[in-house]
């Protein structure tokens, strides 16, 4: 545990700041009265603590709003106002000594950058692949002749093509293809390749691009580094997978006040349930 308490202004400051101040144009009130408009003022943490709602219930703002707070790193700008640093202020939080500093926020635009550079590593893979092709032939049936050790390294190229097969020449000199992955394994790999030891990890809709499969192995991946690897995660899902998390602690931002709910009770996993239950002969 890292982070045990933080709590976010209620509607009485929100009302005392706006009169306090002297402005009398506005972009955006954001993020203020998005928490407050579902009493939504105080978060006890677990290790594994799960803010759960719709679209446009604000448990994305709630994590911006942690992590900005806290001074966790982040990779990708998120919506901001020029109210956001007013509210952060406003903010309270209760940690156990320091925040580690491998400590970050990740969100769905994290894991969309990864798969984009995944997919420029593998165009330029194909390009290199297509010039080992046409390099790998020239040297097979060239009618070379070392005569210099300028020749060297020409040299080496016709022995390597004549002693093996077209794919093992290219193999040899290309670095491995990526492109193997499919977009959920690639974000797979996002997150057990960021996710560290000791440390805390706010993560915004994990779930986005994973198949029902991949979701339940990062259940166990994110249980296990709760459970052995001392991480603290707090995740802003509506997937049924993620909010069957063993021990986790569930916040029902679809409920006004906001309140904590086994995942069991949750709308959306309802919906799940009894939509197969309709369907059960069919199985």
């Amino acid at each position: 545990m890292y982070l045990t308490k933080f709590r976010f202004p209620g509607e009485d400051l929100e009302h005392n700041f706006f009169m306090s101040i002297q402005r009398t144009c506005y972009d955006s009130f954001y993020p203020f009265q998005v928490l407050s408009r579902v009493g939504f003022s105080q978060i006890d943490f677990e290790p594994i603590t799960i803010l759960y709602g719709g679209n446009g219930c604000g448990k994305t703002t709630a994590l911006n709003v942690i992590a900005q707070k806290l001074g966790v790193s982040r990779q990708t700008p998120f919506n901001r106002s020029n109210f956001f640093p007013d509210y952060v202020k406003m903010c309270e939080c209760e940690t156990v000594g320091r925040i580690p500093k491998e400590s970050c926020i990740v969100t769905s635009d994290d894991v969309f950058d990864f798969m984009l550079d995944l997919r420029a590593i593998n165009e330029g893979i194909d390009v290199k692949r297509e010039d080992l092709f046409d390099e790998y032939l020239n040297a097979k049936y060239s009618k070379f002749r070392f005569e210099s050790m300028e020749d060297y390294e020409r040299l080496k190229k016709v022995n390597m093509a004549r002693s093996k097969t077209q794919s093992k020449y290219v193999r040899k000199n290309l670095m491995d293809n990526v492109r193997e992955r499919s977009n959920g394994e690639s974000a797979f790999a996002f997150f057990t390749e960021k996710i560290k030891e000791n440390a805390l990890y706010l993560l915004d809709e994990p779930e986005n691009s994973l198949s029902p499969e991949r979701q339940l192995e990062l259940v166990k991946f994110l249980e296990d580094s709760a459970r052995f690897y001392q991480c603290q995660f707090v995740i802003s899902t509506h997937s049924p997978f993620l909010l069957s998390m063993r021990g986790a602690k569930i916040y029902d931002m679809d409920e006004v006040p906001v309140d904590v709910k086994r995942w069991t009770q949750l709308h959306n996993v309802r919906l799940y349930y009894d939509f197969f239950k309709k369907h059960e002969r069919e199985f």
